[in-house]
């Protein structure tokens, strides 16, 4: 072979490794990826066609991932067992294999046929295959069918495809690690929605209250629909759980749930938030942004305080629940979206629309469906299932070993009349739990704000008397209730004689009758 030949084939192939790291990274899949780079090996090496064969199933079988030259109906139907042929053969040592003649030789299978069309012409072909081998372990094999040649330079040849074989190796392994990456998270996709599926299940939202029946009633026949649902209710009654339980109860449940706290955002942003924006748009918004109800398309887009949305994004919102579709701000562009709209406030929506400060157009488009969550005040016998909830749940995320409520906390709880509804519920018992010197949180335990005289038995100025009777009304009375008003186990529990237990209990006027199981 002349110095100018040799040249021009080191150039060749040169060029063919410098195309092959654009080509294996750029392409969409592997599929693409191995195809173009078989092509520009194939090109380089002036073979007429060419196959990549990979490991399938439990690795005993190779089927063509790629080729060239070759009808791919053709290809679709080759498969080889590791250590049959050639490229078995390849696949089981991991060693490159060269075929001087291909009809002198009795393990190449000619499977696809490219031996034969050589042969009607009067050619004889010449087969090179190398292994392709990644993390240690040998997962396909290249090969490649060119005219017969005795002049070849077949080491010249080898050592290129062996160059070729590692970067195919290379890519088969990234694709590899990929696609373990892509399952893990589509499980731990699928894992997160039923976490939050059963997290937000019926089962799961506390209240035996006759008021709460009702809602559960409501909120089942709402969850099936596609229309709109407005969720009424004070501050802190937990109207984002019951729009968590509406989607995840719905057609919609393995698509997006986004939620938009209407009254938290400035009022120059929220249109960008809802709708999007352009670049350029304002002062910068340097990149295309998506709106929330672009994200949730096909979904469910939860507007929670909607009361509190500006008359300007007010008709916005009426058109994309009217037409839906919008625009993006400081776009022209109209973006269809299919997205089902839950919406909440704690305001008096009525009154707001006679005070012009909310469309009415818009009350009517939002309340289709109407749920009203009642104040805790109004579901007293819900109090003590949510704070025994929360007890369990501060006191496992704390780790406290605190197991219950004294009798002294139970009826401050339910004497309180909760403002703040659920939400102030919640942050009193975790205070507590944290506050808390052993496993039962006494009345001593709970926020000031709870701390009445009427049901703490303390009076402002009160006298150490006074004070030391209501701590020992407090023990006596949790310590009756442990021991189901037997007067001998309370003395045992409180580590006194009976005696004076009873002395205690006439002098302070405790009611033992009401701790006596029937």
């Amino acid at each position: 072979m002349s110095r100018q030949l040799v040249d021009r084939v080191e150039r060749d192939h040169l060029s063919a490794l410098l195309s092959l790291g654009p080509v294996l990274s750029e392409a969409p899949n592997l599929k693409t990826a191995l195809t173009r780079a078989l092509e520009h090996v194939a090109e380089a090496v002036s073979a007429r066609s060419g196959l990549i064969a990979l490991r399938e199933g439990d690795g005993r079988e190779l089927s063509v991932a790629a080729t060239t030259g070759i009808n791919w109906q053709t290809a679709q139907r080759v498969k080889y067992r590791v250590g049959e042929g050639i490229i078995g053969r390849v696949v089981e040592t991991g060693r490159p294999v060269v075929v001087p003649k291909a009809s002198q030789e009795p393990l190449f299978l000619n499977r696809t046929g490219v031996h034969t069309k050589a042969a009607a012409g009067g050619e004889d072909t010449s087969f090179l295959c190398v292994p392709i081998c990644a993390a240690g372990a040998c997962v396909g094999a290249v090969g490649l069918a060119r005219p017969h040649r005795p002049d070849a330079d077949v080491e010249r040849l080898m050592q290129f495809l062996g160059v070729v074989a590692s970067l195919l190796g290379y890519a088969v392994r990234v694709h590899a690690l990929q696609q373990a990456e892509r399952q893990q998270l589509v499980a731990e996709n699928a894992q997160l929605r039923e976490e939050l599926r059963a997290r937000y299940d019926f089962r799961n939202i506390i209240g035996s209250s006759r008021p709460m029946q009702a809602l559960f009633g409501q909120v089942t026949q709402v969850a099936r629909s596609q229309t709109t649902a407005l969720i009424r209710g004070e501050s802190g009654t937990g109207k984002e759980l019951i729009a968590h339980a509406i989607h995840y109860h719905s057609a919609r449940a393995s698509k997006p749930f986004v939620k938009v706290n209407c009254g938290a955002l400035p009022e120059g942003l929220v249109e960008s938030e809802l709708f999007g924006h352009e670049a350029g748009a304002f002062t910068d918004a340097r990149t295309a942004k998506k709106g929330r109800f672009e994200l949730a398309h096909g979904g469910t887009l939860f507007l929670d305080e909607v009361g509190e949305l500006s008359l300007g994004t007010q008709v916005k919102l009426l058109r994309v629940l009217q037409e839906r579709e919008f625009e993006r701000l400081g776009g022209t562009q109209t973006i269809r979206v299919n997205v089902r709209l839950i919406a909440a406030t704690n305001r008096d929506l009525e009154e707001a629309v006679k005070a012009r400060t909310f469309r009415e157009d818009l009350y009517y488009r939002l309340n289709v469906f109407s749920l009203f969550l009642p104040p805790l005040r109004d579901r007293k016998p819900d109090i003590l299932l949510l704070a025994d909830h929360f007890v369990e749940k501060y006191a496992s995320a704390h780790g406290k070993d605190v197991r219950r409520l004294a009798t002294t906390a139970i009826d401050m709880l339910m004497s309180y009349h909760w403002p703040g509804n659920v939400r102030e519920l919640e942050n009193c018992i975790e205070r507590a739990v944290l506050v808390a010197a052993g496993g039962v949180i006494h009345g001593h335990d709970l926020p000031p704000s709870l701390q009445t005289a009427e049901v703490s038995g303390t009076l402002p100025r009160a006298s150490l008397a006074a004070a030391t009777a209501a701590l020992e009304t407090d023990l006596i009375q949790d310590a009756l209730k442990t021991a189901g008003g037997n007067l001998a186990r309370t003395a045992r529990l409180l580590d006194t004689t009976e005696r004076i237990v009873a002395y205690k209990v006439k002098k302070l006027g405790i009611d033992v009758g009401r701790f006596r199981r029937e």
